[in-house]
C-alpha cells in the first residue's frame, strides 16, 4: 500500500516542482488555505507554543504571527519539493551563503566543522552548501521516514543539493570514520529538537522557559576537536534567503560543559524574537518539565 501511495504522489510532486515560481507560490497559497483553515494542522500546539514564548503579546498579535507562520511553513514545504528540479544556479541565487570562507577555514584548521542550526527559515535549502567550492563533503542529519519509498525520495532531494543524509544513529560512526581517515567534512546538525530521554541532556533557558536540549554537537566537537559554527538564516523575501556562518569556537575543549549549547540557543532565540513567524512552531518543544 505504501508503494502505491508513493507512485500516486510522486508524479504530482514532480509536476509541482516544475512549475514556474509565480505559479508555484500560488500553489503554496492554496495549500495554506487547506492547512490553516480546513485542516487546522497542529493549531493547538502552535498556539500553546506562541503563548508560552510571548506572554507579553496580545491575542491579535499572536494570531498575526500564527497566520504568517503557516504561510511560511507551506512555502518551505513546497520549496523542498522544488528541489527535485531546481538548478544549481537558481538555488545559489535564492539561498546565498555570505561568508563561506568561515566554513572553509574551520574545516582546514579543525579537520572538520559542525554547523549548528535550528528549525528556522529555510533549513531545507541550507544543505546547498556543496554548490559552493568548499572542497570537502557535507553531511546533514535527518529523521528516517517509515515509508521507505518516501524516505528514498527525501534522500534523493537532498542529494540534488550535494549533501549526504545520515540518521542520528549514523552521526557518530560517520564522524569517527572520517576522523580516522583524515577526511575533512562539515556536519549540519539541527540542534533545537526535544530529546526523548532527558537523563543525559542539559537544560537551557530558551524563549523564557527551562528547556531540555541535545548536547551531541558540543560533545562530539570536544571529543574530535571539530570547530563549531552557528548557521544564521534570514528570509530576505518570499523564495529568497541569506545565510551567515557565525563562528562559535575553534577550540571547544576550552569551554565549560553546555556553554556552547547555551550560546547556540541564545543566538537562535535572538532570531526568533526578531521574526517569530519563521520558526517551526508545530514542534512540541516543551513537552518535558524540569524537576525541582
Amino acid at each position: 500500500m505504501k508503494k502505491v501511495v508513493f507512485y500516486l504522489a510522486y508524479p504530482l510532486l514532480w509536476l509541482v516542482s516544475k512549475l514556474p515560481f509565480p505559479v508555484f507560490y500560488l500553489v503554496s497559497d492554496f495549500c495554506y488555505v487547506i492547512v490553516f483553515y480546513l485542516i487546522g494542522y497542529r493549531k493547538k500546539v502552535v498556539r500553546d507554543n506562541l503563548k508560552k514564548s510571548f506572554p507579553e503579546k496580545s491575542i491579535s498579535e499572536l494570531k498575526k504571527i500564527e497566520k504568517k507562520f503557516y504561510k511560511h511553513m507551506c512555502d518551505m514545504f513546497l520549496e523542498m519539493i522544488k528541489t527535485l528540479s531546481i538548478s544549481n544556479k537558481q538555488l545559489k541565487k535564492r539561498f546565498v551563503y555570505k561568508n563561506i570562507e568561515e566554513l572553509v577555514k574551520f574545516e582546514k584548521e579543525c579537520n572538520g566543522a559542525i554547523v549548528m542550526c535550528g528549525h528556522y527559515a529555510s533549513y531545507e535549502w541550507a544543505t546547498a552548501i556543496n554548490f559552493y567550492d568548499t572542497h570537502n563533503k557535507a553531511y546533514a542529519t535527518y529523521k528516517k521516514i517509515r515509508n521507505k519509498h518516501f524516505d528514498k525520495l527525501i534522500k534523493d532531494i537532498r542529494a540534488n543539493l550535494g549533501t549526504t543524509l545520515i540518521t542520528s544513529k549514523e552521526v557518530i560512526p560517520t564522524m569517527m570514520r572520517n576522523k580516522v581517515n583524515n577526511q575533512k567534512a562539515s556536519y549540519y546538525m539541527i540542534s533545537d529538537q526535544s530529546p526523548k530521554n532527558t537523563k543525559n541532556a542539559c537544560w537551557v533557558n530558551f524563549m523564557g522557559t527551562e528547556t531540555v536540549a541535545f548536547t551531541g554537537s558540543e560533545s562530539m566537537a570536544k571529543k574530535l576537536g571539530f570547530g563549531i559554527l552557528y548557521l544564521q538564516i534570514r528570509k530576505v523575501k518570499r523564495g529568497y534567503y541569506s545565510a551567515k556562518l557565525i563562528p562559535l569556537t575553534a577550540t571547544p575543549k576550552d569551554y565549560q560543559d553546555f556553554e556552547i549549547t547555551e550560546k547556540f540557543f541564545q543566538l537562535l532565540e535572538e532570531q526568533i524574537r526578531e521574526q517569530p513567524e519563521y520558526y517551526l512552531w508545530t514542534h512540541k518543544r516543551w513537552k518535558h518539565t524540569k524537576k525541582a
